[in-house]
């Protein structure tokens, strides 16, 4: 991995944010930073799609942006989004081939911030096919590896998403938990995960497992 790559896939989201806002960097720097990274760490299967033309159209836009002093809050920050959140125009399956094909027309209300706040999307990660598992193991594209030892489980069913942070392939990541499914692969990875209070965050567009215990979390 070259120096540049590592240097930029390390950083934290409040360090790339501020790196931004200085121009130490531009958004499609750190955005092919984290491109490069996916492409090399395929073999974890975190990720099911990768998006790199959009990613490099939203960080297009982010820099003109940054330049016109229009920036966001998240202008320009690289993510990732569990397979199980709608994305207009971008497939997503719930990991599942009863939704291969699905392409939805919708964004989901938690993206649609996202993207009205400036991030930019890597693309969507794997999970237990419609949330239902804690290893990431039933995902009908295969299982996600740990990143610090590829022979354990990574958790799940945000597996992805968690592995996706742990090995610096994204600043941030977007999962969805029932029963445990952010906390517990992140204790599972050694990051940090948060589910937030149920109805604080709306599940428009979420896939549902149980829609009346789902809640979106953070990696």
């Amino acid at each position: 991995m070259s120096p540049i790559v590592s240097e930029l896939t390390s950083l934290s989201l409040v360090e790339a944010r501020d790196g931004l806002k200085k121009k130490s960097f531009s958004a499609g720097e750190l955005a092919t930073a984290h491109l490069t990274a996916i492409e090399k760490a395929r073999a974890l299967n975190a990720f099911v799609l990768e998006t790199p033309e959009r990613a490099t159209e939203m960080a297009k836009a982010s820099d003109a942006r940054i330049a016109q002093g229009k920036a966001g809050p998240l202008e320009g920050i690289p993510l990732a989004i569990k397979d199980m959140f709608c994305t207009a125009g971008i497939r997503s399956t719930a990991c599942s081939h009863i939704l291969d094909n699905f392409v939805p027309t919708y964004e989901s209300t938690v993206t649609s911030q996202l993207w009205r706040d400036g991030a930019v999307l890597l693309g969507k990660t794997n999970c237990d096919e419609f949330a239902m598992g804690s290893t990431n193991e039933n995902s009908a594209y295969g299982p996600t590896l740990n990143a610090l030892d590829t022979t354990r489980v990574p958790g799940g069913s945000s597996g992805g998403s968690a592995v996706a942070v742990q090995a610096d392939l994204c600043l941030v990541s977007l999962g969805s938990d029932t029963g445990g499914s952010v906390r517990q692969p992140a204790d599972f990875c050694g990051i940090i995960g948060l589910r937030p209070t149920y109805g604080r965050i709306s599940r428009h567009g979420l896939l549902a497992y149980a829609s009346s215990f789902d809640q979106i979390g953070i990696f």
